[in-house]
């Protein structure tokens, strides 16, 4: 069976009437191929378990397959990548979630090879607090070059995937409708700058148009491509919190940014927090650790001071204050040094990396 052929088969399913992409999984499990499910007697598969009469009794009708043969145009005149769930080149890290689509359609430039990707929602209507925080969380992490991913939407989505193409990180936005639109409209800026270093991934057709029902499915996508989710502003109720839940089910970590109590827009975060349903961020250190991106096993045969390394002057003035200071907390170099904290945790980082400085306990950092 040729590649087209399967993907026909795939696409055939997954107009099928109340028939998700777990109970697809399933029949392929039991049958062996999508082709061969649509081939197969109703008998048989009405012994599969889970898999009853109002899921298997549309399989015959040829308007599925006709409608999948549509969308196989569009894809092939948009040239459309598209990822099927059993193949090598479909993401790793959304191949173990059980409903993860079989099969989902991309746009751009993304690299998949990158092992660090990490996802950022929160509110539709981010305050100055939540902007900032994820623009300077973005710039910190920028020397482990990680994936950024989020839903495009407005306030904090948007902040993070143009604050990730600022400092020239990958990222991909994650849609909730087909490739053939763009929603929000007023976004449409960004499309360019985002398919040339990452790109867009949804699992919906083009006949899809845009509607609030496919955020639930959009979520999935976004907390099962990324390793961490990190919520940054939400109120009791949003779809932030829901994909906060969804990356917690794929038992992955799930991380929010705690505000005060009396912030509408902090409450969402707070009890996350407060439920142990993820893990409090205050800076990127907490990050760093929980995920053991400290590099520690990288970096294994150059934590050695290197010799001739070449420093940038506030590096080297840094570098300078910790020989001479010894070891000290981040806030306490960056006040001496007469730079942001934020900025100062972005330079330590990249210190770190080129082997001169490394972190100890208690967020101290010392010159090697």
């Amino acid at each position: 069976m040729s590649r087209e052929e399967k993907l026909i088969s795939m696409l055939t399913l997954k107009k099928i009437p109340n028939l998700g992409d777990s109970s697809i999984k399933k029949l392929i499990r039991e049958v062996g191929s999508a082709s061969g499910v649509l081939k197969e007697k109703k008998n048989r598969l009405l012994k599969i378990d889970g898999i009853g009469t109002s899921k298997i009794k549309e399989l015959q009708n040829p308007i599925y397959k006709i409608q999948a043969e549509k969308e196989l145009m569009f894809i092939e005149t948009h040239k459309i990548q598209n990822y099927i769930y059993d193949e090598e080149a479909y993401p790793e890290k959304l191949k173990h979630c059980y409903d993860s689509p079989v099969v989902l359609f991309g746009k751009g430039a993304i690299n998949l090879n990158n092992p660090r990707v990490i996802s950022i929602v929160g509110t539709r209507k981010a305050t100055s607090y939540g902007i900032q925080f994820c623009e300077n969380l973005i710039e910190t992490i920028k020397p482990l070059n990680p994936i950024i991913v989020s839903g495009f939407a407005y306030g904090i989505d948007i902040t993070a995937q143009r604050a990730a193409n600022e400092n020239d990180l990958q990222t991909i936005g994650c849609l909730a409708h087909g490739l053939n639109q763009i929603y929000p409209k007023v976004h449409s800026k960004y499309v360019e700058a985002i398919e040339e270093n990452g790109g867009f991934f949804t699992d919906f057709w083009s006949t899809d148009t845009f509607d609030r029902k496919n955020f639930l499915g959009r979520n999935r996508i976004i907390a099962g491509l990324s390793e961490a989710t990190i919520v940054i502003e939400s109120a009791e109720k949003g779809g932030s919190l829901v994909t906060a839940q969804i990356a917690n089910s794929y038992n992955r970590e799930v991380f929010a940014v705690p505000g005060r109590t009396t912030d509408s827009l902090s409450k969402g975060c707070n009890m996350l927090i407060k439920t142990q349903q993820a893990h409090m961020l205050t800076s990127v250190a907490d990050l760093l650790y929980i995920l053991n991106w400290d590099l520690h096993k990288q970096k294994e045969t150059v934590v050695q001071k290197q010799l001739f390394v070449e420093l940038e002057p506030i590096e080297q003035q840094v570098y300078d204050y910790l020989i001479n200071k010894g070891k000290n907390t981040l806030d306490i170099i960056a006040i001496e040094n007469k730079m942001p904290t934020h900025k100062m945790a972005t330079l330590l980082l990249t210190m770190e990396l080129k082997g001169i400085i490394k972190p100890l306990p208690g967020k101290l950092f010392e010159a090697i």
